[in-house]
């Protein structure tokens, strides 16, 4: 697909490209798919190739900055450089757990050393019998957010399938 057709599909108006034969509009959708994965491989590796341009002088003016992480600035000819090496903590759990329960055997409120974060897996706890138990208060306390989307392919009658979509042979 030539930059031509992208231009001229956001030229476009969505309700002419509804209108569109289903097989040719699904065309249009999956060589979209395609320029999008070739554009993220493109900038992955991009990527790659600044890290590695870059790693040991931004590792330098860390040190020098003495800073294991963080953001560090320079100039590579007429570019400004942002470096920046996120600072990401990572707990063990089970000794997260023990010093939650010591602070707590203290007489301390964990809550104000430790955040905490709960997530239920809709399709664990239905099996569970306290579910049950609960009633109307369990679904209350939670909320679903919703996004439709189409994503079909011509002789493929279930709605939502995630598969790429095709144009049926002739």
């Amino acid at each position: 697909m030539s930059r031509t057709i992208p231009d001229q599909i956001l030229a476009t108006p969505v309700s002419e490209l509804a209108n569109l034969a289903s097989d040719s509009l699904f065309q249009v959708k999956n060589d979209a798919a395609d320029l999008l994965a070739i554009a993220k491989a493109l900038v992955e590796h991009i990527d790659r190739a600044l890290d590695l341009k870059y790693v040991d002088r931004a590792h330098q003016l860390r040190l020098d900055a003495n800073k294991d992480t963080g953001i560090v600035h320079f100039d590579d000819g007429n570019v400004r450089v942002t470096a920046d090496l996120p600072k990401k903590v990572e707990w063990d759990q089970k000794q997260l757990a023990e010093l939650v329960a010591r602070i707590a055997a203290a007489g301390d409120n964990p809550a104000e050393f430790v955040e905490t974060s709960d997530r239920v897996s809709e399709t664990i706890h239905l099996r569970f019998p306290i579910v049950a138990a609960i009633g109307d208060e369990y679904p209350a306390s939670s909320s679903v957010a919703r996004h439709a989307s189409v994503s079909a392919r011509p002789g493929d009658r279930r709605s939502g399938s995630s598969r790429r979509s095709t144009p049926s042979a002739p």
